[in-house]
């Protein structure tokens, strides 16, 4: 389960990168509030700025998400039956989100490749662009699906063998 492995080193690190959007974010708010109300002087591009952000971190943070089991999960069906049935009920899980996952990786690039083409912007008063925004999306859902993908995988293996040792490497 190698490949298995990789996909978990690869949504950790990436997932431990992006979380130090949140302190960007965090710096232009605090920023913003200080010029706002101790200098009355608020900036054009703060709130943007910090909506693009957190819109990001918020997406791209969710493959980490998954692999330490921090997604609202609804268990009236788990851990009242055999591993076997969690197993298959996991798979059933993991492949609902790779079907919506993947869609939206594929219409995110459209996306992305449309605002990059015509140099979108949006309609705020600095006009910004749109693609790092639209790239986020993508990358986004790039990441969840492949972390689905490798779930998916651990889920049909424990469905066939459940006592088979295919945990998830360096989550908490």
């Amino acid at each position: 389960m190698g490949l298995l492995a990789w996909v978990d080193r690869l949504t950790i690190a990436f997932g431990k990168v992006v979380s130090f959007l949140i302190w960007f974010g965090i710096a232009i708010i605090v920023l913003e509030v200080v010029l706002r109300y101790v200098f009355n002087m608020p900036t054009v591009w703060g709130p943007g700025y910090t909506q693009r952000i957190f819109a990001a971190y918020f997406i791209l943070i969710g493959a980490y998400t998954l692999i330490q089991g921090g997604h609202v999960r609804v268990d009236l069906l788990l851990g009242t039956r055999s591993p076997r049935w969690n197993a298959f009920l996991d798979l059933l899980n993991y492949v609902i989100l790779i079907i919506w996952a993947g869609a939206l990786t594929y219409e995110g690039w459209y996306y992305f490749e449309e605002a990059w083409s015509f140099n979108e912007t949006d309609d705020s008063a600095l006009g910004h662009p749109m693609w790092p925004v639209k790239l986020a999306l993508f990358v986004g859902v790039l990441m969840i699906t492949l972390q689905g993908v490798a779930e998916a995988i651990r889920s049909a293996v424990l469905v066939v063998r459940p006592d088979a040792d295919v945990k998830r490497i360096g989550t908490a």
